[in-house]
C-alpha cells in the first residue's frame, strides 16, 4: 500500500479501504456458512457505494480549493484519487475471484445453481420468455440517443442499466427494475435449483426482438452521484426546510463514480462518457453484475440450514424481571448491551415514563430513528399525556434525514418540542433525560448510549448503554440539554466528558496522567475500544506516551491513522481490528490511573469530527459492579485469536492467529451473557 505521506499517518480514506478489505476478508473465510459470505460480499458492495458517493465526492470537491487553503486540509487529492483507484481495482479483481472460485462452486455443492442467459435451458428460456412478457416488459424504461444528441443522457442515481450500441450511431439504455426482486427463481429440476439475475432475463428476452437491432452485446453500467447537500448557508434562515428542499439534489447531483462491466469496448465506453457526463477518473471498472448489495436477499429455495445460527438477544437478568426500571434505576446503576441483551428495557424506559403519572420531563436525543419504532411511538405518547417532551432530531445525519423528519413531524403533532439541526455542527450524542416528582421531591434518570435509539441496529450494532439516577450525572445530562434548547451557552460538567466543550481536554489530561506514572517508574496503560481514531492532536499524545514508556492496546474497527509499531514512535502501541456477525460500535476508554482504573463509555470516537465538531457525551463509569464488567468485555475483545486482525504499519490485516478455531470474541460474549442468567 502506497506510503502517501509519512510513516506517522495513514490518510484515512485509504485506511477505511483496508477496513472494507477486512469486510473481503470475512466474504473469502470459508469458517463462515456460506450465505454469511454471500452477505459479507453484498456488504463490501453496499460499503464502497457508499465510500464513492461520500469520501471520493469530498476529495474531488477539495481539488476546486484555491490551493493556499487546499494544502491545509489535504495534501494532493489527486494523488489520493489515484491510490483509491489502485486499491479498489485490486479489491474488486479479489472480490471477482472469491465470488467465481469459492462462492458459485460452493453454491453447486449445495445444488444451487446461478446461471447466464447463455445456459438457459429450454424450459428455462420459456419460462423466462413468459415472466418477461407477464412482469417486465411494461416495467422496463428504454433510452435511446446517438453521437448528435447534445444534452446529457440522465440515469438514475444508483440504478442499474444495461448499455449497448445497435448501430453504428444508434445506442440504448436499458434500465432494470427497481420493484422487481434482482434474483429470479426457476422451477427446480433433478433435484437442483436454478437461479438468474432479471438482468439476465432481460437480455435474453430483448435479443429475441423481431427487429434483430437487440441481437448484440449488453453491458452493465451504474452512476454513483455525490451523497453531499451543500446547504450554502447554515446560518440563516429555517436550516430544517433547506435540508428537506435539498434532499432531491443527491438524485441528480454531480457524478463520483460511473460502474461499468470491464468487458466493456473502448469506444462504447468513450460514447458513455460524452452521453453521461463523465470522464476518465469516473470511470471504475467491474464485473458483468453490479448491486452486489443486492445478495442481501439472494434466496435459498433449499431447505438446508446455509447461513449462521441466530444469537437470540437475551434478556437482562434484572430488568426484564422488574414491574419498574424507574425503581431499578434509582437503586442503583444498570448496563445494558447490545445486540447479546435485548433492546426492550430501553423501549420499556420510555414507555414506563410516557404512563408514569409522576414523570413530568422527557428529553432525548435523535440520531438516527427506525423506520416502525415502538419507542418513538412511546416518546410522542408521553407528549401527548401533556408530559414535557423535548426531542433533539439530527436532521443532518445522512442518509436518514428523510425518516428523522417524518418522526419530528409526529412528535410536533403528539405535542413535544422538537428542535432540529444546529448550523456547523452535529448533535451525536445518544442520551436520554427523565424527570420523576412525587411529593415535591424530583428524580433525575440517565440513559447514556454508545449506539443509537433505533431497535432495527441494536439487533446488529454492539453498543454499551449506561442506565443511572447519579445526581451528578443526571444533571450534566440535564445542563447538555439546556444547551441543545438555547437556555445555555457553554455546559460546566462535574462528570461527563462532553465534546466540543471537555471532551478533548479530559482525555488529554488521562493520557499525560499515564505518561506522568511512566516517567515516574509506575505501570501506565491505555486500553480504547473505538470505530475510528483519526485526530492528529490524539495520535500525537498517545506517540508521547508510547515513547514514555505506556502501554497502549486498543481495537479499532475502521479507520485508523496511527502507525503502530515504529520504534521511537509507537513501539508500546498494539492495535487489533475485530469483524464478525455484529459491527463493532461500542466505544470504551480505560485509564490504569495508578491501580485507580479510570473506565469511560460514549458517543465520540477519537475522531476530530467527534471531538470538535459535534456535541458527544461520554460518561465515566462510576458502578464497580459495571466497571467490572465492562472490563470483562473489554478483556474478551483484546484475547480475540479468531476475528481479530492486526493493525500493522502496513495495515496488511493479517489474522492475530491462523489457527481455524480460536478464542471468538463476539461468541464468548454471547456466552457470558448466557451464563449470567443462568
Amino acid at each position: 500500500m502506497a506510503k502517501l505521506y509519512n510513516t506517522k499517518y495513514y490518510h484515512r480514506d485509504l485506511s477505511w479501504l483496508r477496513f472494507n478489505h477486512r469486510v473481503l476478508q470475512e466474504a473469502a473465510d470459508t469458517r463462515n456458512p456460506l450465505y454469511e459470505r454471500i452477505k459479507f460480499l453484498a456488504i463490501f458492495s453496499s460499503n464502497l457505494d457508499e465510500f464513492y458517493r461520500v469520501r471520493v465526492s469530498d476529495i474531488r470537491q477539495i481539488k476546486h480549493v484555491e490551493k493556499p487553503l487546499r494544502k491545509k486540509l489535504i495534501t494532493k487529492p489527486n494523488k489520493v484519487l489515484k491510490e483509491i483507484s489502485k486499491q479498489v481495482a485490486i479489491q474488486q479483481e479479489a472480490f471477482g475471484k472469491i465470488f467465481q472460485e469459492t462462492i458459485i462452486p460452493d453454491l453447486k455443492r449445495e445444488g444451487i445453481h446461478l446461471l447466464r442467459f447463455e445456459n438457459f435451458s429450454a424450459t428455462q428460456k420459456e419460462v423466462a420468455k413468459t415472466y418477461y412478457e407477464d412482469i417486465l416488459r411494461e416495467k422496463i424504461t428504454i433510452e435511446r440517443f446517438s453521437n448528435s444528441t447534445k444534452e446529457p443522457v440522465f440515469i438514475e442515481n444508483e440504478e442499474l442499466y444495461l448499455a449497448a450500441q445497435i448501430s453504428e450511431d444508434n445506442f440504448v439504455l436499458v434500465k432494470i427494475p427497481e420493484d422487481e426482486p434482482r434474483f429470479f427463481v426457476f422451477p427446480k429440476q433433478n433435484g437442483n435449483y436454478y437461479i438468474t439475475f432479471i438482468d439476465d432475463i432481460l437480455q435474453f428476452n430483448l435479443k429475441q426482438s423481431p427487429k434483430k437491432e437487440y441481437a448484440i452485446q449488453f453491458y452493465a453500467i451504474k452512476k454513483s452521484r455525490d451523497a453531499e447537500l451543500y446547504i450554502e448557508d447554515e446560518f440563516s434562515g429555517n436550516l430544517k426546510e433547506k435540508i428537506k428542499n435539498s434532499l432531491s439534489k443527491r438524485e441528480t447531483g454531480q457524478a463520483t463514480r460511473l460502474l461499468i462491466d470491464e468487458r466493456m469496448p473502448k469506444a462504447l465506453r468513450e460514447i458513455l462518457k460524452n452521453a453521461l457526463d463523465v470522464y476518465n477518473a469516473d470511470l471504475i471498472e467491474g464485473g458483468r453484475y453490479h448491486n452486489f448489495k443486492d445478495f442481501f436477499s439472494f434466496p435459498n429455495p433449499t431447505t438446508k440450514k446455509l447461513s449462521q445460527e441466530e444469537w437470540t438477544p437475551l434478556a437482562h437478568p434484572i430488568l426484564d424481571a422488574s414491574q419498574s426500571l424507574l425503581e431499578l434505576i434509582e437503586a442503583k446503576d444498570r448496563l445494558v448491551h447490545f445486540p447479546y441483551q435485548s433492546f426492550e428495557p430501553v423501549i420499556r424506559l420510555i414507555e414506563e415514563a410516557a404512563n408514569d403519572p409522576k414523570v413530568t420531563t422527557l428529553k432525548i436525543t435523535i440520531y438516527r430513528a427506525a423506520n416502525e419504532s415502538r419507542l418513538n411511538d412511546a416518546i410522542a405518547l408521553a407528549a401527548k399525556k401533556g408530559k414535557k417532551v423535548v426531542v433533539f432530531i439530527e436532521v443532518k445525519a445522512r442518509f436518514d434525514e428523510q425518516n428523522n423528519l417524518k418522526w419530528g413531524k409526529i412528535f410536533e403533532e403528539n405535542g413535544a418540542r422538537v428542535i432540529y439541526s444546529f448550523p456547523a455542527i452535529k448533535i451525536h450524542s445518544k442520551i436520554l433525560y427523565i424527570e420523576r416528582e412525587e411529593e415535591g421531591t424530583i428524580t433525575r434518570y440517565a440513559y447514556i448510549a454508545t449506539g443509537n435509539f433505533n431497535e432495527k441496529t441494536a439487533t446488529l450494532y454492539t453498543d454499551y448503554g449506561l442506565l443511572t439516577a447519579h445526581e451528578e450525572i443526571t444533571e450534566d445530562i440535564n445542563k447538555v440539554f439546556l444547551v441543545l434548547e438555547g437556555k445555555m451557552i457553554i455546559p460546566k460538567p462535574e462528570q461527563l466528558l462532553v465534546a466540543p466543550f471537555t471532551a478533548r481536554e479530559t482525555f488529554e489530561k488521562l493520557i499525560e496522567s499515564e505518561i506522568e506514572a511512566a516517567n515516574a517508574g509506575k505501570e501506565a496503560y491505555i486500553l480504547a475500544k473505538m470505530n475510528s481514531l483519526q485526530d492528529k492532536k490524539m495520535i500525537k499524545l498517545l506517540y508521547k506516551a508510547s515513547n514514555a514508556g505506556v502501554n497502549i492496546r486498543m481495537v479499532v474497527r475502521g479507520i485508523c491513522s496511527l502507525v503502530p509499531g515504529i520504534k521511537g514512535q509507537s513501539e508500546n502501541i498494539y492495535i487489533t481490528s475485530i469483524l464478525d456477525r455484529f459491527l463493532e460500535h461500542g466505544r470504551m476508554y480505560v485509564f490504569g490511573n495508578e491501580g485507580e482504573e479510570k473506565v469511560f463509555i460514549g458517543s465520540a470516537d477519537w475522531m476530530k469530527r467527534n471531538l470538535s465538531h459535534r456535541i458527544e457525551v461520554v460518561t465515566p463509569v462510576l458502578d464497580p459492579d459495571i466497571r467490572k464488567t465492562l472490563r470483562k468485555l473489554l478483556d474478551i475483545q483484546l484475547s480475540d485469536t479468531a476475528k481479530a486482525r492486526i493493525l500493522d504499519k502496513d495495515q496488511k490485516n493479517e489474522y492475530v492467529s491462523e489457527e481455524k478455531e480460536g478464542n471468538r470474541a463476539q461468541l464468548d460474549t454471547y456466552q457470558y451473557f448466557e451464563e449470567a442468567i443462568e
